[in-house]
């Protein structure tokens, strides 16, 4: 059992992914909203779904949360990933905006 939660926009976009379904991926995100995956960043809906066909849900991702601290509007994520392309524990920062998910920021292990 858990004992955090996170913003609804947050847990739309992990749902999303595990799901496999790429158009509540990009539909959880703001018109702007953003990823950026270890300084590589696609901006907009179209940029979202690149990501989203590269490195997620065209990749058949699961991500697991195993712990999330909230302030203000950025939710950090301590995560699990799996998928054909990445397989490890990871970290992000999600910011909202209003019910959007604004940014999906994946610093560097390094």
């Amino acid at each position: 059992m858990t004992d955090f939660t996170v913003p609804a926009p947050v847990q739309a976009l992990v749902d999303a992914i595990n799901s496999g379904d790429e158009q509540a991926f990009v539909d959880a995100f703001a018109e702007d909203g953003s990823v950026d995956d270890w300084g590589r960043v696609l901006e907009g809906r179209e940029g979202v779904s690149s990501w989203s066909q590269s490195d997620a849900i065209g990749q058949s991702a699961q991500m697991v949360i195993k712990d999330a601290t909230t302030e203000g509007d950025t939710t950090e994520l301590f995560f699990d990933w799996r998928s054909n392309r990445f397989n490890g524990t990871s970290r992000a920062f999600v910011t909202v905006e209003g019910d959007k998910v604004k940014t999906f920021h994946i610093p560097s292990h390094r």
